[in-house]
């Protein structure tokens, strides 16, 4: 069974909020969340995705800093975290995705599993962190529609 992109992106959500609370073995949760995904097209996306964003959190968790000034980022959901931070992660290495899926596609995860303000904040911090990360050259897309001004 083919699976949606935003589905996948709901199970590596689902994977790195069972990770920051238990720190169980990421095999097992992959074992477990993808047993419906057939695809190894599918399943190497979530398995990268989430791997990334884990490697890479501590860098995510700064840039966030960096846009929201006079707030903790403890104080952020732990479920705006976990988005930002993919969404974050596919901005920078996953060079097939647009900024603008990446980010949209969070906010309606945020809508669907956050609080009712999680989607206008999400967008905020990542538009946020995107005008930085193109200021400093680190948006690396190919391919057509990829590349906006």
């Amino acid at each position: 069974m083919i699976i949606s992109r935003r589905r996948l992106r709901e199970k590596v959500l689902q994977i790195l909020y069972a990770y920051e609370l238990s720190n169980n073995s990421l095999d097992l949760m992959f074992d477990e969340l993808l047993q419906e995904v057939s695809d190894e097209e599918s399943k190497e996306f979530v398995k990268s995705l989430t791997l990334l964003t884990i490697k890479h959190r501590e860098e995510y968790d700064e840039m966030i800093k960096q846009v929201v000034k006079n707030w903790e980022i403890e104080r952020i959901a732990i479920i705006d975290r976990l988005l930002i931070r993919m969404a974050t992660c596919e901005m920078l290495h996953f060079p097939e995705i647009p900024p603008k899926v990446s980010i949209n596609e969070v906010i309606e995860i945020a809508k669907r599993y956050s609080t009712e303000q999680s989607d206008k904040f999400i967008n905020g911090v990542l538009d946020a962190i995107l005008k930085k990360l193109k200021a400093e050259n680190r948006i690396n897309k190919r391919g057509r529609g990829l590349i906006e001004n």
